[in-house]
C-alpha cells in the first residue's frame, strides 16, 4: 500500500511536472550556482506561516567560492496554487499556476528547495521534469518489450517445430550476449546530431530490442500447457481462426502474470537509462532525465562542493524500491499456488 501511495505521488509529478516546479526548468543565472537547499518554516517572529528564508552570497576571499547562507531577516512568504511562468498542459491550454512558490509573483525572489546546480537552475524544477522523461522511457521500452515477448513468444508455443526452434535459438543468442556493454554499443553509436525526441526513441528501442527475451521465454512455455487445454480445442472445433485463439482466448489467461512481470521491468528500464545517461551514453543535454541530471556530480569536487545534486539518486532508488515491491505483491497475487 506504501509503495502504491509512493508510485502515485511520483506519477503526479511525471504527469504535471510544470505545475510542481517552481521555475522553468532551463533557466538559467550564474550568479544564483550552487545556491544550497533551502527548507520551509512555519514558525518565524512575525508569527505562524508557510516561508523560506532568502539566501545571501559572498565570495570567500581566500577560496573564491561563493558562500551561502539563510538570511534570517529577510523572509520570503509561500503559499500554494500561486502565479508563475505560463506553461502549456498536454498542448490543451496554459496556465501559470504552481502548487507552491512565493506568494508574490511579481518580486524577484526565488526558492530553491532542493538548492540549484552549477548553471544557476533550480533542482527541483529539473527533478520534476526528469521524472517525467525517466518513467516514460521505463514505461515505453516495457511496452515494447512486451509486443515483442507476447508476439514472438506466443507464435513460438503456439506453432512450435521450426518456428519455436528459430525463436528460441534467436532468444538464447541475445540471452548469451552481456546487455550493459550492447546497449552502451548501440547508444553510443547514435549520431550526435540528432535531436532529443529522436535519441529518446531511439534509447527506448534500444532498450526494449534486448529486454524481451525472458517474458518471451514465459509465455512460450504458458502457450506450450495451455494449447493442449479443453478450451482451446474448443475454441478450434467452433472454428475461430488461430489469431483469435492466441490473442482471445490463450492470451488472457495469465494476463495477470505478464502485469506482474511488466511492473517487475519497468525498474529494470528506469536504471539502465540512468545509468547510460549518466555516462553521457544516453540522453544529453538539453534533454532533463535523472541520469543527465546525475551527470552534475560526476566528480568528487562537484559533490563536494554541492552534495545535493545526488538528490535525483535518491530519487531513483526511492521509485525502483517501489516498484519492486509492488511488482513482488502483484506477483504473488497472481500465483495461484501461493
Amino acid at each position: 500500500m506504501v509503495s502504491a501511495v509512493i508510485l502515485m505521488l511520483i506519477a503526479l509529478v511525471a504527469l504535471f511536472p510544470d505545475f510542481f516546479s517552481t521555475q522553468a526548468p532551463h533557466k538559467t543565472n550564474a550568479r544564483e550556482s550552487f545556491i544550497p537547499v533551502q527548507g520551509m518554516h512555519l514558525f518565524s517572529e512575525e508569527g505562524l506561516g508557510l516561508h523560506a528564508y532568502q539566501v545571501v552570497g559572498k565570495r570567500n576571499p581566500t577560496t573564491l567560492k561563493m558562500e551561502w547562507r539563510a538570511d534570517g531577516d529577510k523572509i520570503i512568504p509561500l503559499g500554494f496554487f500561486v502565479k508563475g511562468y505560463e506553461y502549456s498542459v498536454f498542448g490543451l491550454f496554459n496556465s501559470s499556476r504552481h502548487l507552491i512558490g512565493p506568494k508574490d509573483s511579481s518580486s524577484r525572489e526565488r526558492v530553491h528547495f532542493l538548492g540549484t546546480d552549477r548553471l544557476g537552475r533550480d533542482q527541483w524544477s529539473r527533478l520534476a521534469h526528469g521524472t517525467r522523461v525517466s518513467l516514460s522511457i521505463g514505461l515505453v521500452a516495457v511496452m515494447f518489450s512486451i509486443i515483442i515477448g507476447i508476439v514472438l513468444g506466443g507464435i513460438s508455443g503456439y506453432y512450435g517445430g521450426w518456428v519455436d526452434m528459430v525463436i528460441q535459438r534467436l532468444i538464447e543468442i541475445l540471452q548469451s550476449l552481456p546487455p550493459i556493454p550492447i546497449w552502451m554499443a548501440l547508444t553510443a553509436s547514435l549520431p550526435r546530431d540528432w535531436s532529443v525526441e529522436q535519441t529518446y526513441f531511439a534509447i527506448t528501442i534500444i532498450l526494449s530490442l534486448i529486454g524481451w527475451t525472458t517474458l518471451g521465454r514465459e509465455v512460450r512455455g504458458r502457450f506450450l500447457a495451455l494449447r493442449e487445454e479443453d478450451f482451446v480445442t474448443a475454441a478450434k472445433l467452433s472454428g475461430c481462426s488461430q489469431m483469435r485463439i492466441i490473442f482471445r482466448h490463450m492470451l488472457p489467461a495469465f494476463t495477470s502474470h505478464i502485469i506482474a512481470t511488466s511492473t517487475l521491468a519497468v525498474p529494470v528500464m528506469i536504471i539502465n537509462e540512468t545509468f547510460l545517461s549518466f555516462l553521457g551514453l544516453g540522453l544529453r543535454p538539453p534533454a532533463i532525465s535523472w541520469g543527465v541530471l546525475l551527470q552534475e556530480a560526476q566528480n568528487l569536487q562537484s559533490v563536494a562542493l554541492a552534495p545535493w545534486l545526488l538528490l535525483p539518486g535518491i530519487a531513483v532508488i526511492l521509485t525502483v524500491l517501489a516498484l519492486n515491491i509492488l511488482g513482488d505483491g502483484l506477483r504473488d497475487a497472481a500465483d495461484p499456488y501461493n
